[in-house]
């Protein structure tokens, strides 16, 4: 079906809707598929109406179309069959088992068992897992949330979430419309003519049954409204303006319909909108009378028609709907007069009005200076040449970078949506982030190694209500960071060109990326990682920008072409095409075209060393301006927030202010004003004042301003890459920044050391029976339980319950868990080696995503386990060679990747019990293994050192390399186990070993790494990252725990055996393994070399492990330090 033909269902649901025909709305939602109607389905799903849920499920997807699928489907069938047996209804619980539920049975029989077993208790709630049923109302409020969660995570229901944004009674507008243009093309238009019926065409007919030919004296002609701009209609009108569809409009509409409609009554006409006779000579010569009458037409319940006319407009049919505000504007509008010329010394590159103080303006420049001027009083507030703060944090690159040429650009600098923050890009590697008080004076607050070479844009936006940084780049692409830590949360790969520009917007609660790069390609990317959304090519195919209107509902792109052509476009966004393209740009442009959009209402660009001004609904421009001469070629242009005020770059290194009336005013009340102590800037002007910490969550900002603070009301950013340095004549370097003191002096920092029990909360979990080595560790994934599994080849579950004291029943080292046990007494036990002791095996295990099973070996048999009952239901793989590691694959719990002793590695179907393939490429056991879904490879690593990429699609070996020799050791050294763990983003890899942790990306490059030294420098035991993905906690043989910022592997803090042993019996006890929580970052469980485990967290006094590096003007940790953990920065890749 064609777009607009989906349109048109969507404003047959609104007017359904509008209409009262509630049932007809829902089964035309689940025909079409186009809209899922949560409230609807909510509503049902508490009602309890099954069949109903299902129906109209099945308007959208299919049990068996993916996994989400499926699991909504079973939740939906398992709450009917708990229901059914909660009443005692035992037959319709049987049937509900055959019918609805037997489907399952093919993906998990065991689990069908279990849920058929149910029929044997007297009460479910017998059963463990269900034990906290409760009525049935809270047990569909518990099942809709999680429903909302699949459905939402479904890729099948994306973009059906959300009804499109039009306004009200959108058809009957579009049917009033029709009528005016049928009422136009009538040779005698009658006053207020009768509507009796739409199913034909509407024509005035006289009296006596023939045509009256028009007066002479009247006007056949009249003025024709422009397309998308409708005539001022005065303030108490009730009609609808009227325009005049193009030939084109018309012909993409009919030829987008289906031509076989089921309803005879209008099968006869094309749908749409209808084509007179005579359409095609109206449309060489269109006609809108000036003086005829008009028709008031309004909705079938009115019991008559209202009759209205207006002298001196054009008649109009009135159909109840939304009318459109008038737009009046001049030309006086546009600031034009120059108020103000700045010197600002060095060529400028960048320019942004603070948000609220309308006259402040943030400059940066080709030597990559920063300013702030007070336009009003021509003052400079702050100059600040560029720095590196503190290079022992920056990678090898980047100083390499610098050493060999310290000539460095702003490429962008922009404010924060307050105000009280700003971002500079860099042409090298960095952005600096600083914070702004009203004297005017910035503060370091982050300094980011962002990308591999250029910066080439930035920009701040508010996902999850937290404000974020984001960033693009030479190296091809889009990073978000979080603009409180500085610690990167999403990094967007895909573009296959340096990135040129970022748009972040968002639409309702969507929130959402535009990229651009220099080959053209438009991309749009979610918050997630899953990808572009959008591919579009972009006119001109080079480097292009992106803006939104004031008020975040048109979209609009500049860009120039290496040829030098330009192209001012605006986008439809459904459609992902051009919607209008505006002309008047010089034919070879003499550098990359910068816009502006300003007051809903203009677009400014920098051309032919002037200013063009256009309408946003012409496409030709509407004024141009010289600005008193001196502009140079392609001048940068910025606006304020009111559009009274315009920033244009000048050829000698200036900036001229343009004004219209009210900013002439507003520099005449600074004009004279003058500063006590120290400089700063004029108060807000009309405007509200900042009332939200930018980098703090943004839950106090009223929704009006919110909105407002979050729109890509924005410039593009200047060129920046290599490849266009000879675009534009003024790019000169006029000063190298002086960065010496920075390469000879890196900064120390102390970190937090942890060395007694009262500087955090640690847990030694109940054990009377405590033998053996804790070789494995992994908490459960609802975070309840811990499972450890010991060298004698036994698990221990340990669960913590619902107290007063821990309402949430989740791990804690504030409440003792209780070793867990089946009333059988039955211990989950591994299958041993004839052979091999299992003290002295490889052990390994994988928990399922539910926490229902457990797979594990111990040299023997590999063993399934069910969690709730401790019994084995099945054993596979019998040795030799004996498993030493197990992965599920992330698309399929039956598919398990078996790492073996022998060095392969066994992709076997657990259903099947069938081995599909053996994959071979290191030469000593396997020691690690880690899928990514996103890159869709699996990685292996041995205890030959060495890591392996394997493609999951057809399973061949596509990389492999030995990890980094740390210095001073020699490459037959690298003996003993490799780990290896994927990071959230699901690209970049964590390598454990127990020489170094390193971070990998996906092509096997060493990104950094760290080797132990100083006072953590015993060998690694074990390494994992949190939760979050931001921390690396590491074990180490002396008993010490390092907890390490995840981007940088810089340590933030030390943790002694001190702290969380009671009392160390022997040095030789240490953590042999680490396990994170599945959702408290700063929560780990210890499994010790003697056999026990502790679960470690932070004080309630300090929340979180150590603190990052202190900025500038920062302050210590508050934990006391030790002058020993100085300076343990991580080492970039050896090359």
């Amino acid at each position: 079906m064609s777009s607009l033909s989906r349109e048109l269902v969507f404003l047959i649901l609104q007017f359904l809707d509008e209409e009262k025909f509630k049932e007809t709305v829902h089964k035309l939602e689940q025909e079409s598929g186009f809209f899922f109607n949560m409230k609807h389905f909510e509503d049902q799903v508490q009602a309890g109406e099954w069949d109903e849920v299902e129906r109209y499920l099945c308007g959208f997807t299919k049990v068996e179309d993916n996994r989400y699928s499926m699991k909504i489907f079973f939740e939906i069938r398992k709450q009917k069959y708990l229901e059914a047996l909660d009443r005692q209804d035992r037959a319709k619980a049987v049937e509900i088992l055959v019918k609805d539920l037997k489907v399952f049975a093919s993906f998990n029989e065991e689990l069908f068992k279990e849920i058929t077993q149910l029929l044997t208790l007297e009460n479910f709630r017998q059963n463990e897992q269900l034990s906290k049923y409760g009525d049935t109302k809270s047990a569909r409020n518990i099942m809709l949330l999680e429903l909302k969660k699949l459905i939402e995570a479904n890729p099948l229901f994306r973009d059906k979430l959300a009804f499109p944004s039009f306004k009200t009674s959108r058809l009957r507008t579009l049917i009033n419309q029709s009528l005016n243009w049928q009422h136009q093309l009538c040779k005698n238009p009658r006053p207020n003519p009768d509507i009796k019926t739409l199913f034909t065409d509407h024509t005035c007919t006289p009296n006596n049954g023939s045509r009256a030919p028009p007066p002479t004296n009247s006007p056949l002609v009249g003025p024709i409204p422009k397309a998308g701009a409708f005539p001022p209609i005065g303030a108490h009108s009730p009609f609808q303006p009227v325009v005049s569809p193009s030939a084109s409009a018309i012909a993409g509409w009919m030829s987008s319909t289906n031509p076989s409609l089921p309803h005879a009554a209008v099968a006869a006409a094309p749908p749409g909108l209808v084509q007179p006779p005579n359409a095609a000579a109206f449309l060489k010569h269109p006609r809108t009378p000036t003086s005829a009458p008009g028709i008031d037409y309004q909705s079938a319940d009115s019991e008559h028609l209202m009759k209205r006319m207006r002298a001196g407009q054009s008649d109009e049919v009135s159909f109840p709907g939304a009318t459109h505000p008038p737009n009046i504007y001049s030309q006086d509008d546009l600031p034009k007069s120059v108020v103000r010329i700045l010197n600002q010394g060095s060529n400028v590159m960048s320019m942004d009005f603070h948000p609220q103080q309308q006259t402040i303006l943030l400059v940066g420049t080709n030597v990559g200076d920063i300013g702030l001027w007070e336009v009003g009083s021509r003052e400079r507030l702050t100059h600040k040449t560029f720095k590196v703060w503190d290079i022992s944090a920056c990678s090898m690159p980047l100083q390499a970078a610098l050493m060999k040429d310290a000539s460095i650009s702003v490429n962008r600098c922009v404010w924060g949506p307050d105000g009280s923050v700003l971002g500079v890009a860099f042409s090298k590697h960095i952005v600096q982030i600083y914070t702004y008080n009203p004297t005017g004076d910035l503060r370091h607050h982050l300094e980011i190694d962002a990308h591999i070479g250029g910066v080439n844009d930035i920009a701040f936006s508010h996902p999850n209500k937290q404000l974020c940084i984001i960033t693009c780049g030479d190296d091809k692409t889009i990073k978000v960071w979080d603009a409180a830590s500085g610690r990167r949360q999403y990094i967007f790969e895909g573009h296959e060109a340096p990135v040129y520009s970022v748009c972040p917007h968002h639409k309702e609660a969507i929130q959402f990326i535009f990229s651009t790069a220099i080959d053209g390609k438009i991309k749009a990317w979610l918050y997630d990682c899953m990808g572009s959304r959008v591919d579009y090519d972009a006119p001109g195919l080079w480097c292009t920008t992106m803006a939104y209107s004031a008020d975040g509902t048109r979209l609009f792109s500049c860009g120039t072409s290496k040829d030098g052509d330009s192209h001012l476009v605006e986008w439809n966004e459904s459609e992902g095409a051009i919607k209008r393209t505006f002309s008047g740009f010089r034919k070879r442009s003499l550098g990359v075209v910068q816009f502006d959009t300003t007051r809903n209402r203009f677009l400014a660009a920098g051309d032919e060393f002037q200013i063009k001004f256009w309408d946003m609904d012409n496409p030709n421009i509407l004024t141009t301006t010289e600005a008193d001469g001196g502009l140079p070629a392609s001048p940068r242009l910025r606006f304020n927030k009111e559009g009274s005020l315009l920033a244009v770059t000048t050829s000698d290194n200036g900036i001229k202010i343009l004004a219209n009336t009210d900013g002439q005013r507003l520099i005449r009340m600074l004009e004279n004003r003058t500063f006590d102590g120290p400089r700063g800037p004029s108060e807000p002007m009309n405007t509200k004042p900042p009332i939200a910490n930018a980098l703090a969550a943004a839950t106090n900002v009223s929704s009006p301003l919110s909105a407002s603070l979050e729109r890509s009301d924005r410039i593009p950013p200047p060129v920046s890459l290599g490849s266009l340095a000879t675009m534009d004549c003024n790019r000169t370097v006029d000063v190298k920044p002086r960065i010496g003191e920075d390469l000879d002096k890196i900064k120390s920092w102390k970190l937090a050391d942890i060395v007694d029990s009262a500087q955090l909360k640690a847990l030694r979990l109940p054990d009377p029976l405590t033998s053996g080595k804790v070789v494995r560790l992994i908490y459960t994934n609802s975070g309840l339980a811990v499972l450890a599994l010991a060298s004698n080849a036994v698990h221990k579950l340990w669960k913590w319950q619902r107290t007063d004291r821990n309402p949430s029943g989740k791990s804690t080292a504030s409440v003792a868990p209780q070793l867990w046990q089946p009333a059988s007494g039955t211990l989950m036990t591994n299958d041993t080696s004839e052979t091999s002791p299992a003290e002295d095996s490889a052990a390994c295990i994988a928990l399922s995503k539910n926490d229902s099973y457990v797979m594990s070996a111990s040299g023997g048999k590999v063993s399934l386990f069910n969690m709730m009952t401790f019994k084995v239901m099945t054993t596979f793989m019998p040795p030799p060679p004996a498993a030493t590691f197990l992965a599920f694959h992330p698309q399929d719990n039956n598919i398990i990747a078996i790492g073996m002793e022998d060095s392969s590695i066994q992709i076997y179907n657990v259903r099947v019990d069938e081995v599909k393939i053996k994959l071979k490429g290191h030469q000593k056991r396997i020691t690690g293994l880690a899928f990514s879904q996103s890159m869709n490879v699996l990685v292996s690593s041995g205890a030959d050192a060495q890591l392996c990429v394997w493609s999951i699609d057809g399973w061949e070996k596509k990389k492999s390399r030995f990890i980094q020799t740390p210095p001073g050791r020699s490459a037959t050294a690298l003996a003993g186990d490799t780990k290896v763990q994927f990071h959230n983003d699901q690209t970049h890899l964590l390598v454990v070993h127990e020489s170094q942790i390193a971070i990998y990306d996906g092509k096997l490059e060493c990104l950094r790494s760290w080797t132990p030294r100083d006072a953590l420098s015993a060998p690694i035991s074990s390494a994992i990252y949190s939760c979050d993905g931001l921390l690396v906690y590491a074990g180490f043989c002396d008993g010490a725990v390092g907890v390490f910022d995840a981007d940088t592997l810089r340590l933030r803090c030390r943790i002694a055996p001190t702290a969380y042993i009671p009392t160390v019996a022997s040095n030789s006890v240490y953590p042999l393994v680490i396990a994170a929580h599945p959702s408290e970052p700063n929560q780990i469980a210890l499994g010790m070399s003697d056999g026990a485990v502790h679960v470690v967290e932070p004080s309630d006094a300090e929340l979180k492990w150590g603190a990052p590096p202190p900025q500038e003007n920062g302050t210590l940790p508050s934990i006391p330090s030790n002058p020993a953990l100085s300076s343990q920065a991580s080492e970039p890749p050896s090359r």
